[in-house]
């Protein structure tokens, strides 16, 4: 091997195992691993929760109207949870539910860690109940 290839050898391992420290633990790294989000209903409220966040991690939950205006968001933690994958994140909003109608909005988070937003999930946005 000659000396110039060796040393780029040597310069991109480093490169790797200073990424490889620097990444933040138990963070969704690979498309399979995207944070993803589901709705249910309990008590009337409408509740968002999803998955494949980090750890410890501040995730961003809101719940916005078709046309971008926001009904309900908040930061919340990421904690571990025995049947969602990754960090998982429940947060109770201040909207009805159910409701009827169609779909009139979407809910989606964005894990602070990772600088990811999960997909967005298509809904039915009702009315506040605060």
């Amino acid at each position: 091997m000659n000396r110039p290839l060796s040393a780029l050898l040597g310069l991109t391992s480093a490169a790797v195992i200073a990424t490889t420290v620097a990444a933040p633990a138990n963070a969704a790294t690979s498309q399979a691993e995207r944070p993803f989000l589901f709705t249910y209903t309990f008590d009337g409220h409408l509740k968002v929760a999803g998955g494949h966040f980090t750890v410890g991690g501040r995730v961003y939950v809101s719940v916005k109207h078709s046309n971008g205006v926001t009904a309900f968001h908040k930061w919340t933690t990421a904690r571990t949870h025995p049947v969602t994958p990754g960090g998982a994140v429940y947060v109770d909003t201040t909207l009805a539910s159910p409701c009827s109608g169609s779909n009139n909005g979407y809910a989606e988070a964005y894990d602070a860690a990772t600088k990811r937003w999960s997909a967005r999930l298509p809904m039915t946005v009702c009315r506040r109940i605060d």
